[in-house]
């Protein structure tokens, strides 16, 4: 489809939370978008980011961490949603490159826990929330 809408979550290290943001908008919405994600400091995508989306049926072991300033000039971003406030601190200079900015902050799943049971818990919450604030933007947009 040429006139997809392309969208871009962004968040600091691009490990966790944008990562599952875009497993779920591609899963959810198919073709209708084309989806990508990327950090301000890109680290490996974060494993239980992985193992908390299998469990509901998307993989997204094969995507990969990457960082935004290839995205800046090169891609058409009709699209950009921050899920972390400190991206959009650090990351000011997407607004005149993107149609529409949105601001979605979620909780950072990777940040460390008391054991791995709780960081677990974190990753499945915050996978939830952010299904969630997919399903009501894109109900929003029908």
């Amino acid at each position: 489809m040429e006139n997809q809408p392309t969208v871009l979550f962004l968040c600091t290290g691009n490990s966790a939370r944008s990562q599952m943001a875009e497993g779920y908008l591609r899963h959810v919405a198919g073709k209708r978008f084309e989806v990508h994600s990327a950090g301000t400091a890109p680290k490996p995508v974060h494993p239980l980011a992985v193992q908390v989306m299998a469990e509901i049926g998307i993989d997204i072991s094969a995507q990969q961490s990457k960082d935004f300033e290839p995205f800046l000039g090169k891609k058409n971003i009709q699209i950009a949603i921050f899920v972390c406030d400190k991206a959009q601190q650090n990351c000011p200079f997407i607004y005149p490159f993107a149609w529409k900015v949105y601001s979605w902050p979620f909780e950072d799943p990777a940040a460390p826990q008391a054991n791995q049971e709780a960081a677990l818990h974190k990753f499945r919450q915050v996978r939830d929330q952010i299904a969630a604030k997919i399903d009501e933007w894109l109900l929003e947009r029908n």
